[in-house]
């Protein structure tokens, strides 16, 4: 059982369930705060991200630098990781077995870190949460996917590849401001609403244990 995401890392960096691990340097688990609200998912480590074993520190990692910059956030209070740990040769898709090797280790990190918004980059992030969808068509629209909100967008090397795209990602990061408030105001109104029923609870209870004088008249 993977207790914390430290033991998961420990795993990973031995992980040869897939053919990935024969051409790893470095795997690369993810890396972000154990409590982050937001979790971001790539698809896979690229070249600096295979030489250094941290996640989107290449020139896509630079531009989703300047991304999270625009939707307020800042790396270190986020979560980043990929669906597969190692680098596919040549940066090639992830391929269905790699993928499924790599998901427990994938969802055990959802289960500990329990974000509330998780932000997909990519195709095969995407897949995981929407199945088998054309990014084009949900981009930027958050939406409740069990206990969570899920908000699919291009991965930001696309841009690198297709100038056009920039402008939709920021565009898109630009709403996550909003999503992120929209959130935290609904976590905040059921913080209320439990507090006001734990203190009825209470009061009824205290209520039920006292003891009531009998009248003698």
């Amino acid at each position: 059982m993977m207790n914390n995401l430290h033991e998961i890392t420990l795993l990973v960096s031995k992980c040869q369930n897939c053919a990935l691990h024969h051409s790893r340097i470095k795997s690369v688990p993810g890396e972000g705060p154990d409590n982050a609200r937001i979790m971001f998912i790539g698809e896979g480590p690229g070249f600096h991200e295979n030489q250094q074993g941290r996640p989107f520190v290449g020139q896509a990692g630079k531009f989703l630098d300047e991304l999270l910059s625009v939707s307020g956030l800042k790396r270190e209070t986020v979560f980043i990781t990929n669906v597969v740990k190692c680098r596919p040769p040549g940066n090639r898709d992830p391929q269905p077995e790699e993928l499924e090797a790599c998901s427990k280790f994938l969802d055990r990190q959802i289960e500990l870190i329990n974000p509330e918004i998780i932000v997909t980059l990519g195709r095969f992030s995407m897949a995981k949460f929407f199945g088998q969808v054309k990014i084009s068509q949900i981009h930027g629209i958050m939406r409740k996917i069990g206990q969570r909100y899920v908000v699919a967008m291009y991965h930001p090397a696309a841009a690198l590849h297709q100038p056009a795209l920039k402008s939709t990602l920021l565009d898109d990061f630009s709403k996550l401001k909003k999503y992120i408030h929209q959130v935290e105001s609904e976590r905040e109104i059921k913080e209320v609403n439990s507090n006001k029923y734990n203190s009825i609870v209470v009061e009824k209870k205290e209520d039920e244990d006292t003891p009531t004088q009998l009248s003698l008249f």
